[in-house]
């Protein structure tokens, strides 16, 4: 029998790694502690010292997988213009951008916010979305862009769109020769129903 060891360089960052390329290969019901402490090479305990349970684990790739796709959206609404058309536009292709290329993860996240036990940073971190819409939709009514109201109630039917149209783009409901005037239309629609 070959002995593992219990010591790895980075042990929490390799088991996210191999965990994340596992929920994308197999989903999150096949994850499994001691099978992710073979595949890196350690004892089957090692991954407990990080993670007390598979649903940890989870837990902090949907926390992971929130950050970065905060990260990216933030980096969109940097990069856009000041127009509210244009931020939403950026904003919109990379949340479908990020959908397509973590499709599995998404839907982690989405899934494990609202389980009753969540940590209150991953609860946190799931806002977000709403807290970027929120402040778009405040930018646009200061703008003159955006009709009046309250910007939560405004930004809820963008959101909406938004993950329903990255939801749809990545379980082929859109075709992929599709996907960007899709998208454009998605925004359209969003534009119109946001416009003074």
């Amino acid at each position: 029998m070959k002995c593992r060891p219990y010591h790895h360089g980075d042990l929490r960052t390799a088991l996210l790694v191999r965990a994340e390329q596992a929920l994308q290969e197999k989903g999150p019901s096949a994850l499994s502690l001691r099978e992710l402490a073979r595949d890196i090479g350690v004892s089957p305990a090692a991954p407990s010292r990080h993670f007390k349970s598979k649903q940890a684990l989870l837990d902090a790739l949907a926390l992971q997988g929130f950050d970065r796709l905060a990260a990216a959206l933030i980096s969109a609404r940097t990069e856009a213009g000041e127009s509210f058309a244009e931020r939403l536009t950026l904003i919109a292709r990379a949340y479908t951008e990020f959908a397509a290329a973590n499709p599995a993860l998404l839907e982690l996240m989405y899934s494990v916010k609202h389980d009753p036990t969540a940590s209150p940073e991953l609860a946190k971190a799931s806002q977000h979305l709403p807290a970027l819409a929120d402040q778009l939709i405040e930018d646009g009514q200061r703008r003159g862009e955006v009709r009046e109201g309250p910007a939560d109630e405004i930004s809820l039917p963008v959101v909406a769109a938004l993950h329903g149209y990255a939801t749809l783009a990545i379980v082929e409901g859109v075709p992929a020769d599709r996907i960007e005037r899709g998208l454009e239309d998605m925004v359209a629609f969003v534009l119109r129903g946001c416009a003074p």
